[in-house]
């Protein structure tokens, strides 16, 4: 229980640690923050990392300290650790999906069959998946696991890996850097980061909808 109420308390001000973050370790903070981007698109074990409301804040600091925070580095610096922290997951799930063919029939866990489906489905419409998942809380730490499980072609995977993490980087880190330091948005941080949260949560939540309801039609 005490390690939640420290994650919530982290999500809820964290402009206020990284604000202390800057001011104790100055530069080091883009070291700090490529770590936490890296780890939350990279490791499929740490989804719980903040991730949108971490890009927003980060962009609503650089806006206010004074030139000890640059926007400019700070996109770069986020755009490479979203990508390979990405690229690294893909890889990884690339590895795994070998070792899972490998056993074949000889595992009773092992389904073919799912895994030509999830192969399919990647091939067809991992594009899409992948732009859409940037955006999704959770399901973007475990999407290019999946990608490259089912072994979805790099060269595509890549290009909207890429689109997709530009999009997510520019789009949070601009709001805040724009936005962020306005006083009502200031005075209301902790309902935007969860607001932000719960929007990025729909997709996800619609597609489970369809799916009940096809599941309840059929």
């Amino acid at each position: 229980m005490e390690f939640i109420a420290q994650f919530i308390d982290i999500i809820l001000h964290v402009d206020k640690y990284l604000a202390v973050l800057l001011a104790q370790y100055g530069t080091w903070i883009y070291v700090i923050l490529f770590a936490i981007v890296f780890c939350e698109t990279g490791l499929v074990v740490t989804p719980f990392l903040p991730g949108d409301s971490l890009l927003f804040v980060a962009g609503a600091l650089a806006a206010t300290s004074g030139g000890g925070f640059d926007i400019g580095i700070l996109i770069a610096v986020l755009l490479a650790a979203a990508i390979l922290g990405d690229n690294t997951n893909y890889w990884v799930g690339r590895w795994a999906g070998k070792r899972i063919l490998a056993w074949g029939d000889k595992s009773r866990y092992f389904n073919r069959k799912a895994f030509d489906m999830t192969h399919e489905y990647y091939e067809k419409h991992g594009g899409k998946t992948m732009l859409v998942a940037r955006f999704m809380p959770f399901v973007r730490t475990f999407a290019p696991f999946v990608a490259g499980v089912g072994n979805m072609a790099y060269p595509r995977y890549f290009l909207f890996d890429l689109a997709g993490a530009f999009l997510w980087v520019f789009s949070l880190c601009l709001a805040g850097y724009w936005f962020g330091n306005l006083p009502w948005v200031r005075s209301n941080l902790s309902f935007i980061v969860f607001g932000t949260i719960a929007l990025s949560l729909v997709p996800l939540v619609l597609a489970w909808a369809r799916q009940r309801l096809a599941a309840k039609a059929s």
